[in-house]
């Protein structure tokens, strides 16, 4: 993907956590399809939000809170393709780019530009170009940054699979720290 152009959810809110995208209710599943419907479910019930919008524009440190992969799962399967913020929770950033959906972080002042544009007038399109990092809507253009590029988990086999490789090629490290350790005491065992 070179270039997203759609219209945008606006919803400037800082520190969005990660049960506010998907509630825990909804966390009966380990398959991606249909957590979509669920998506915001406690703030866009009934909403007019933009069906067709495949951006999501958001306050501060979204997706902080719990780690669940869920969250990414839910706007991926809403059909959101990019979120842009000032900055994500750390391990939200980490599961976008394992699923494909992209974090794209611009500067507060933009930002706020960018909110106020879609303030005036939320059926205009934003503009994400991955290539030359660039976003635009109305009147602004502003730079960004993104790891854009990552391969979503279908594609590139197990779901976590770059990390258990990373992990395997580490098999003979850790079983030398392993035997180093004293043995492990039985705490289960009857006595007192």
């Amino acid at each position: 993907m070179e270039t997203l152009a759609s219209h945008a959810i606006l919803l400037p809110i800082d520190n969005i956590d990660t049960d506010r995208i998907i509630p825990a209710r909804f966390l009966i599943t380990t398959k991606t399809e249909g957590l979509g419907r669920h998506f915001f479910s406690d703030w866009m019930h009934g909403s007019n939000a933009l069906t067709d919008a495949r951006i999501l524009v958001v306050g501060h440190n979204f997706g902080c809170g719990s780690s669940r992969e869920h969250a990414v799962w839910a706007l991926a399967d809403f059909g959101i393709e990019a979120v842009v913020s000032t900055g994500f929770a750390d391990i939200f950033h980490a599961n976008a780019l394992r699923n494909g959906l992209v974090p794209v972080v611009v500067g507060p002042d933009d930002h706020e530009k960018l909110v106020s544009e879609l303030e005036a007038a939320p059926e205009q399109q934003v503009v994400i170009d991955f290539e030359t990092r660039r976003l635009s809507c109305g009147s602004i253009e502003a730079g960004f940054t993104a790891a854009v590029g990552s391969v979503k988990a279908e594609d590139r086999g197990t779901p976590g699979g770059e990390e258990l490789d990373a992990l395997l090629q580490q098999a003979d490290r850790i079983d030398r720290h392993e035997a180093a350790r004293p043995p492990r005491v039985d705490t289960t065992a009857g006595g007192r």
